[in-house]
């Protein structure tokens, strides 16, 4: 044998020996994880439908493993900076992120520094819910009609709130004007939170809100709501029409929220928190309190929220290219 096809083979050997001894250490540190607090990266300012959601979740989660799930919010760049922190994080299960449907909006929107695709592993889907199209009760609006004749009337006069630019609150009302041929005047925030605060105190008109976060105001009647984003009506909400039946066919907005680690995590890993996930999402509280949110439940494996990520991902490319919304750098 040559000697550099010998040395070759025996560092094949040697590296297939040192992978497997790592694959075996990975496995064993899978199995005793989590051996210390979890951090949960919220990639939006505190009081908006994922910080919401992350809350509820980390509660039943730091039961589950018996350590503390700690809530962090690290807001900006439309969910872009706490994503990336996630995407960098060392891949052993401590810091992982719960992300909206915003993060597939961000491909088309920023030129990002990693992979919406493949530099995230997505470890469970938690499930989805609806936008709320929803007004100051000031606003002389009471149904999707006339926000359509009022927009049209008077092109740019209606401002909408948003979570951020190129989030999925945002491309919503983009998506909104594009198929109705109307022109509202957006309004960036760094996070839902803010964007209500400014609607409930009349500096801006109306958001398309997540569920979790304007329900409750609604029910309050500090906000009007005049229709919901999906293609059904909200079990939550069951007299409000959809966007689609009360004026805009075809017209279709799926907000999902799901828990993604970097690229790298042991097997074990994932599969321990998608267990989890699925498991607390089930609990008759938990159930009980997403439902009255308009959550429909997921249930499924990492396997489904990897191709609702794919899916997403070239939906709102696809938008943003139609609407000519100009994309950030």
């Amino acid at each position: 044998m040559h000697n550099l096809t010998r040395f070759a083979t025996i560092g094949a050997a040697l590296l297939a020996a040192g992978l497997a001894a790592d694959d075996a250490f990975a496995q064993k540190k899978a199995k005793e994880y989590p051996t210390k607090p979890i951090r949960l990266i919220v990639p939006f300012a505190p009081g908006g439908g994922t910080d919401i959601v992350a809350r509820l979740l980390a509660q039943k989660l730091t039961e589950a493993f018996k350590q503390t799930v700690i809530v962090d919010n690290r807001a900006g760049g439309g969910g872009t900076i706490g994503a990336e922190t996630a995407v960098r994080a060392t891949p052993d299960g401590y810091t992982v992120i719960i992300m909206s449907g915003s993060y597939a909006t961000n491909a088309a929107m920023f030129k990002l520094p990693y992979d919406p695709v493949n530099d995230i592993l997505p470890m469970g889907l938690i499930g989805d819910t609806a936008f709320l199209v929803a007004l100051h009760p000031g606003v002389p609006i009471k149904s999707i009609n006339e926000l359509l004749a009022f927009a049209k009337s008077k092109p740019g006069a209606l401002n909408y709130g948003s979570s951020g630019t190129g989030g999925i609150a945002h491309l919503s009302g983009e998506l909104f004007d594009m198929m109705a041929a109307t022109k509202m005047t957006h309004v960036p925030y760094k996070g839902t939170g803010p964007a209500l605060t400014d609607l409930l105190g009349g500096q801006i008109q109306l958001i398309f809100g997540s569920a979790p976060s304007t329900i409750p105001l609604v029910r309050g009647n500090r906000l009007r709501a005049i229709a919901v984003t999906t293609s059904q009506r909200s079990a939550a909400l069951p007299d409000l029409p959809t966007v689609a039946e009360a004026g805009v066919p075809g017209y279709e907005v799926v907000l999902w929220y799901g828990v993604l680690g970097p690229k790298g995590l042991p097997n074990d890993i994932v599969a321990r928190w998608n267990a989890e996930i699925r498991k607390a999402t089930k609990l008759p509280d938990m159930k009980q309190r997403l439902a009255s949110e308009g959550f429909d439940i997921a249930d499924s494996p990492p396997e489904v929220f990897q191709a609702v990520v794919k899916r997403d991902v070239a939906k709102w490319t696809k938008v943003v290219k139609e609407a000519k919304v100009k994309a950030i750098q």
